[in-house]
């Protein structure tokens, strides 16, 4: 099988090396790639965003499979035109990537699902967002309505910064405040079979100890030791398989990759929001511990035959992974800065530990910085504990001026595993 990733993050690279393993892929390529990708796969110029122009890639190319990763092209309907072109595609349609791309609608949705979630107000004007707020007082929580890259959310004690925030976005959700610690859990879907992967956590303010501005994700890991062993059990009953089951119950069937951002409450599991991808950071570790090969599985739901499926194998290794940002993210990151150290982890650290870019590209035969998160640093050991001490060996080996890094990310899950 021939097969096409659209997208150019650590995210994309993640999904790119799994596939590059799996033996019944016979050509990889990605569009547009990043410095990373283009070691295991064929790179490609295209506007991601462009459905036709990513339809007419993948005809060129006799894909037999096409993965989007990111939300956006997701959100812009570049699936619903790479089937219209009869080839099988792995990610939601546009009406159905709603779920990530309006807050409102996914509360919609779990209202008519009876998905457990917080309680919110959707608000379009100044006096709405006064009146949610007071309603529900600190912590406040405000969400952006639409996309905004993993950045949209602010939590604050500070009602004028929540106002401030609320006040910028054309629609925000304001909703309760969930106590708890936070999980992510992807599942794959065809529509109506759902298939739960292992659940991961990652880590979004930019400093230690949860200090600083919300991010993208500075990193992640799995397993998680604390969990209840019942946890994917318990959250497959009460959200993905009700929310897969709505969802095609309103003519808007979802396929391809569900992910549930959990809160795990002193009253239950609550949903804080659905994306309809592949998380990052949380894809980097959760693929490091899949041993059944990816693209059959992303193609039985792109087929809708994953009922068909044997279920999927694990590796009992724990897998961390650290992200190298910048200087100055999650604000606006200094770029063009170059990578040392890449080629002295693959010699000295791998297969246990590894590098996936985020934001690279190359110039005049060096490595440079591209973006805000650079590189997911991601490593492999028999428990968290020896994961960590691999990915933080393996990031110190790499030069990147300025740069930034979370020095805690699992230690809190290593220390009680």
């Amino acid at each position: 099988m021939k097969v096409l990733v659209i997208g150019g993050g650590a995210r994309e690279h993640a999904l790119c090396r799994s596939l590059s393993l799996d033996p019944d892929v016979t050509a990889l390529h990605c569009a547009p790639g990043n410095a990373g990708i283009a070691e295991v796969a064929e790179p490609h110029a295209v506007d991601a965003l462009d459905g036709a122009a990513v339809a007419a890639l993948a005809t060129e190319l006799g894909a037999g499979l096409v993965i989007v990763g990111p939300e956006a092209p997701l959100v812009a309907g570049v699936a619903d035109a790479v089937r219209a072109a009869g080839i099988p595609c792995f990610g939601p349609s546009r009406e159905a990537a709603q779920l990530e791309g309006s807050k409102a609608f996914a509360k919609g949705v779990m209202a008519g699902a009876g998905v457990p979630t917080a309680r919110s107000y959707v608000c379009a004007t100044p006096e709405e967002v006064e009146e949610a707020l007071d309603a529900f007082g600190a912590p406040y929580v405000v969400k952006d309505d639409g996309l905004a890259a993993g950045k949209g959310v602010v939590v604050t004690d500070d009602l004028g910064t929540a106002r401030a925030h609320a006040n910028a976005c054309d629609r925000v959700v304001i909703e309760e405040f969930l106590d708890g610690p936070e999980v992510s859990l992807f599942a794959i879907t065809d529509g109506t079979t759902v298939v739960p992967l292992q659940p991961a956590q990652d880590f979004k303010r930019a400093l230690d100890g949860d200090e600083g501005p919300n991010t993208g994700g500075m990193g992640a890991y799995s397993p998680l030791p604390w969990a209840d062993p019942k946890l994917v059990e318990e959250v497959m009953e009460t959200v993905l398989q009700p929310t897969v089951d709505e969802l095609r119950r309103r003519g808007t069937p979802f396929s391809g990759l569900l992910y549930a951002g959990l809160a795990i409450t002193s009253r239950g599991v609550r949903v804080i929001e659905f994306n309809a991808r592949f998380g990052d950071p949380e894809t980097q570790v959760v693929l490091a511990r899949l041993t059944t090969p990816l693209a059959g599985v992303l193609l039985a739901s792109a087929n809708g035959t994953l009922a068909d499926l044997e279920p999927l194998r694990w590796s009992e290794d724990a897998a961390v992974t650290v992200v190298v940002a910048s200087h100055n993210y999650p604000d606006t990151p200094r770029t063009g800065d170059p990578i040392t150290g890449l080629d002295e982890v693959a010699a000295k650290d791998a297969p246990h530990a590894y590098v996936l870019h985020a934001g690279t590209r190359h110039e005049g035969g060096a490595v440079v910085s591209a973006g805000g998160r650079v590189l997911s640093v991601t490593a492999i050991g028999s428990g968290l504990t020896e994961a960590r001490e691999r990915a933080y060996a393996a990031v110190a080996r790499i030069g990147l001026e300025g740069s930034q890094h979370r020095t805690d990310i699992a230690a809190k899950a290593a220390a009680e595993a």
